[in-house]
């Protein structure tokens, strides 16, 4: 391949890959897209492609769909254990991030709403809130007509809004952080009383660990009370957990995919992330993973910073 060809993918590469993210919620899988789709770039004929950008974005958006399609990832995605793989504030494959709708469309909550979307339905929500498409582009990138285009785009924002719960609304970042460290202490001293109060009155909990290693299927809690005992539980220290999980980790304050959160670090190793959806001034939503494969790229993007303790 020339060097021109080569350099016409890259420009189009965090692109690329923050598309095949948002379909797929792995990052890991969205960069393995995107190089499927070089290696197509590589074997076409570049002379009969007249816009190498919508090329490119119908080989990535298909190459999504079959991989959201395949045995593999049905069997993964249906037994509860799937959570979208966090990515630190800064990393490319967040944007766009011009547009609230934009910055939306990445957030852990819809990442994990969209999993109750057809294949289809994703891929046009996508398209459409994240980048802007007209329902003409992505008729031709899907291969449908603007008329069920538009259909499944109307469909697929109203199941997503519906189950929002009235969250996902943006929020001050400087309230945010506070209500985070104040969740914080409360747990680090047992407070149970002040935990109830920082959470919604339907507020619920969703993690892949039970606070000593990651769990076969999701553990999810669904009372304010239930998410207070855990969270008290887990971030309570302990001697017997330190001497499981290899001593205490220290806790960052951090933002994940638009939300506030905690990173907790052990050396230079990210061991965890919370994540917290806010709504109304209290928390609504707590996300806790701590899966290794789901935490390698923003561990890796910690370990280029120079973290300031939460």
């Amino acid at each position: 391949m020339d060097g021109t060809a080569t350099d016409r993918f890259e420009a189009s590469r965090d692109r690329l890959a923050s598309l095949a993210y948002r379909l797929l919620g792995s990052a890991t899988d969205a960069e393995d897209a995107v190089q499927d789709a070089f290696l197509r770039w590589q074997a076409a004929d570049r002379r009969r492609i007249t816009v190498p950008e919508a090329w490119l974005t119908k080989v990535v958006t298909n190459l999504c769909l079959d991989r959201l399609r395949s045995a593999h990832a049905r069997r993964e995605r249906s037994v509860g254990a799937w959570l979208p793989e966090p990515l630190l504030d800064g990393d490319p494959m967040l944007g766009p991030a011009d547009t609230f709708e934009q910055r939306e469309s990445v957030s852990l909550a819809v990442l994990t709403l969209m999993e109750r979307l057809s294949p289809v339905e994703r891929a046009v929500y996508v398209l459409r809130e994240a980048f802007s498409d007209s329902h003409a582009e992505i008729a031709e990138i899907l291969d449908i007509t603007e008329t069920a285009s538009q259909q499944h785009f109307h469909r697929a924002r109203r199941r997503i809004t519906t189950a929002r719960r009235g969250g996902g609304g943006e929020v001050d970042p400087a309230s945010a952080r506070r209500i985070v460290e104040e969740f914080l202490a409360a747990a680090s001293s047992g407070r149970t009383e002040r935990l109830v109060a920082l959470l919604t009155d339907d507020a619920t909990a969703v993690s892949d660990s039970n606070g000593a290693g990651p769990v076969g299927k999701l553990l999810r809690y669904d009372t304010p009370q239930r998410v207070a005992a855990v969270a008290r539980a887990g971030f309570k220290p302990a001697p017997a957990k330190r001497r499981l999980v290899g001593g205490p980790p220290a806790a960052h304050y951090a933002v994940v995919n638009g939300a506030p959160a905690l990173l907790f670090v052990r050396g230079d190793h990210v061991v965890g992330t919370v994540t917290f959806d806010i709504a109304g001034g209290r928390i609504a939503t707590v996300r806790g993973i701590a899966a290794p494969a789901r935490l390698a790229r923003v561990a890796e993007a910690w370990r280029r910073r120079d973290p300031d303790a939460a």
